[in-house]
């Protein structure tokens, strides 16, 4: 049999492992309940479980897939997005360079709409009302209002993902997306777990922030999202 590694498949992984109370489904298809995350994934590329796949969303509903090799198209579901992605891991971290003094601050549910209002605005991938509950998640304020922050996403095997991290477009330039990246990261190798993430290939400025972190590229993967035909 052959053993395929959690990473390859990082949502079926954590459907069926760490997260598996977060799981819609059945034993041949799983996603996250569609309020806190559109990944989703299968068992394997059989017809079956690509029939039980199409039939987790509903008609307004998209499923994003991120795995090693893409799957196939679910019967009545077309590809709406296809597209490379480094899939990177930080065995370590290195402290980000810190810019002007600033707090960075626990966020909680109470924070729940302004982290909603901000990945809205910066779209730093799928974020819904509530993504926040996948793991903790930090910010920065300025005068008050959330203009940064980053946080935690699907925990496939003993690898936990990095992911929500964006700043408000007035505050880019200012080193935030590093600072906040660099304690996400330690909080989840303080727990003995491997901190991952996912940039987009074409995105090369993010893949070099994350390399002087201590990320390395693991492989790419492909992002597939399903959209009904």
């Amino acid at each position: 049999m052959t053993i395929v590694h959690p990473l390859d498949r990082p949502a079926w992984a954590a459907l069926t492992g760490r997260q598996a109370d977060l799981a819609q489904g059945g034993p041949s298809a799983k996603r996250f309940a569609p309020d806190i995350a559109p990944f989703a994934g299968a068992v394997d590329a059989s017809a079956e479980s690509m029939i039980a796949l199409a039939a987790l969303p509903s008609p307004d509903e998209t499923l994003w897939v991120v795995e090693a090799e893409p799957p196939p198209t679910p019967p009545g579901m077309m590809v709406a997005t296809r597209a490379p992605c480094e899939q990177m891991v930080a065995e370590s971290i290195t402290p980000a360079d810190r810019p002007a003094p600033v707090e960075v601050v626990d966020l909680a549910d109470a924070d729940a709409a302004e982290m909603l209002a901000l990945a809205t605005l910066t779209r730093p991938g799928p974020f819904s009302a509530r993504t926040h509950l996948l793991g903790p998640f930090i910010g920065i304020r300025h005068g008050g209002r959330l203009v940064a922050m980053a946080g935690e996403r699907m925990k496939p095997g003993p690898f936990t993902e990095v992911s929500g991290v964006c700043t408000h477009p007035q505050h880019r330039g200012a080193g935030y997306g590093g600072l906040l990246t660099q304690p996400v990261s330690q909080r989840i190798l303080a727990r003995a777990e491997t901190p991952f993430l996912h940039v987009y290939a074409t995105n090369v400025d993010a893949v070099r922030l994350y390399e002087r972190l201590g990320f390395k590229i693991r492989r790419t993967v492909i992002l597939t999202i399903f959209a009904r035909a």
